[in-house]
């Protein structure tokens, strides 16, 4: 009994903080162990405890769990308006692979190229390697590519400038891009925007290979004794592989090229897009049967937006077909085709050529619902002038009536009778 006293003893003199932090540990569990419901409800019950009942210390203050099912994608992650092509390796497992970057920019709708290489050349940072047309008529030249003087490492730095609006870079830093970026506006036609420039460029990994027979990643590329362009370039996997010969700069322009052309193409995609926002609000006015919130001189403009578009998708570029360049060059144009279906060009421009198909039909159908809502306003114009003119002339119909009354005057026979 002594014993027994003793222990009731010590629990009275232990902390009362003791016994609260006990006691919230086992509610603790409790609420882990428990539904969500069932918490729910206890807290519910809690809070419902008449003011009456005196608790010692704190009452402690249970957190309902967040449930599992809850998704935090559509918070985390934005809503995404351009699906992405293609998925690339990680930049840096590439490097650590020996690959270096190629990345192209697409600034504007076109380049002075001859006063850039007027400037480039008084700069004396880049050496200009070749400017050449790739037509055949050699009307104009086209391409400017260039090379860096000053060398940061081992592989040389290789630039290459389309004159319409995009350039390539191989082997170039962030820094450096972005210098050459800021010194190609003052040699810019119709700029783009610098966001929609950065967000629709395109970054692909190349690394150089020994021009005789190579085996990468398994695959044997050609015989030693076939030295043709199969063996000095090819593609595979999302990666370029070239030679370091000096001649290999028309395998790069090849894929510089078709890099170019799939970056000026989500530039298109990009203000397609942008367009058929604009116009977005005149299809719920058409289907809720209100009055159409634009002019008849802004839906002209928008009309000409759109042809412009389908024709420099259509008929300006390189689109649809293969160049002219590479007719009658069989190994490059394999190359070219190669990678434009990496970038699903072709697919991409059916699409495009898809949706501004139904566009045309919506401005169609906007410019003649104006043009009758005009033909209406005018002919309400006409009736009403006729209506006026029917006015005036009762108007003076009873005018002159009026007058012809008051002359007609009647003379007395007293006054006729009297002598002079």
């Amino acid at each position: 009994m002594n014993f027994a006293r003793l222990r009731f003893l010590r629990s009275l003199c232990q902390p009362r903080q003791h016994f609260q932090t006990q006691w919230q540990g086992q509610r603790w569990m409790t609420t882990i162990t428990k539904p969500p419901a069932a918490v729910t409800e206890e807290t519910d019950a809690a809070t419902k405890k008449p003011q009456s009942a005196t608790v010692q210390g704190p009452s402690p203050r249970v957190k309902p769990m967040p449930l599992v099912e809850e998704r935090l994608e559509s918070i985390l992650s934005p809503i995404r308006t351009r699906i992405m092509r293609k998925k690339r390796l990680a930049t840096d497992e590439l490097s650590a692979l020996g690959f270096l970057n190629t990345r192209g920019y697409t600034t504007a709708e076109e380049y002075n190229l001859e006063a850039l290489q007027a400037a480039l050349k008084e700069q004396n940072l880049y050496e200009t390697k070749r400017f050449f047309s790739t037509d055949n008529l050699d009307v104009e030249q086209n391409v400017l590519f260039v090379a860096a003087k000053y060398p940061t490492g081992q592989q040389p730095r290789e630039i290459f400038f389309f004159r319409e609006g995009s350039v390539v870079f191989w082997n170039c830093s962030d820094i450096e891009m972005n210098n050459v970026l800021n010194f190609l506006r003052s040699f810019e036609r119709e700029s783009y925007v610098s966001a929609l420039v950065h967000g629709e460029s395109e970054v692909m990994p190349y690394t150089y290979i020994p021009s005789a027979a190579v085996d990468v990643e398994g695959d044997l590329v050609a015989e030693s004794s076939d030295f043709n362009a199969t063996s000095r370039a090819f593609f595979q996997k999302g990666k370029f592989f070239v030679t370091g010969d000096r001649d290999s700069f028309l395998y790069k322009y090849t894929f510089s090229n078709a890099m170019a052309q799939s970056i000026k193409l989500g530039m298109w995609e990009a203000t397609l897009d942008r367009y058929i926002d604009s116009i977005e609000h005149l299809t719920e006015d058409l289907k809720r049967g209100r009055r159409l919130r634009i002019s008849r001189a802004a839906m002209l403009r928008k009309t000409g937006e759109l042809f412009a578009l389908r024709h420099v998708i259509n008929l300006s570029s390189d689109l649809l077909d293969a160049p002219d360049f590479y007719w009658d060059r069989e190994e490059l144009e394999g190359l070219y085709l190669q990678v434009c279906s990496y970038f699903s060009i072709s697919r991409r421009t059916k699409v495009m050529n898809e949706k501004i198909s139904h566009c045309v039909e919506l401005a169609e159908l906007v410019s003649h619902n104006l043009n009758d809502a005009h033909h209406i306003r005018l002919e309400w114009m006409i009736i009403i002038l006729i209506m006026v003119e029917v006015g005036f002339e009762i108007l003076h119909f009873i005018s002159d009536k009026g007058e012809k009354q008051q002359s007609l005057e009647v003379v007395p026979l007293s006054s006729q009778l009297v002598p002079k």
